[in-house]
């Protein structure tokens, strides 16, 4: 069976997002986002793949038998807009999704293409509540 491609790595957070925030207002709302995330999980930012900054981690085993690890809680500023990652998915988030402004959903991944386009508060409380899902499904990561 593969492994998987994207695994967590020692590759530097600063500059990754150096090289991928190609303006200011980019990079700014990338700092927020990462602060955010690291006070949420409480873990430092680690680079998982070439592109994703994650925190924290959990092991998954699928039905097939593959396995892997994946960050609790991550985040990649792509060039067209902001992917994160959350991985308890959507389906009892309904209420939060209606108040966080524009975006778009993924099985698990959040769209934005920038903080000003949501209310950060509210993209708070989703993080929080998807972070405290997979920890209570995955208590002994």
């Amino acid at each position: 069976m593969a492994e998987p491609k994207t695994k967590k790595n020692d590759a530097s957070v600063e500059s990754f997002l150096d090289g991928a925030c190609e303006d200011e207002a980019k990079r700014e709302d990338a700092d927020a986002i990462l602060a955010m995330m690291q006070e949420i999980t409480g873990e430092e930012p680690v680079m998982w793949g070439g592109s994703i900054i994650g925190f924290g981690s959990y092991h998954y085993v699928y039905a097939s038998g593959q396995e892997g690890d994946w960050p609790i809680a991550g985040f990649s500023p792509r060039k067209r807009n902001f992917s994160l990652y959350i991985m308890a998915g959507f389906d009892e988030y309904d209420e939060i999704l209606e108040r966080l402004g524009k975006h778009k959903t993924g099985k698990s991944c959040l769209y934005i293409n920038k903080l000003a386009d949501i209310d950060s508060d509210v993209l708070h409380e989703l993080v929080t509540a998807s972070v405290n899902y997979m920890r209570e499904k995955y208590p002994d990561e």
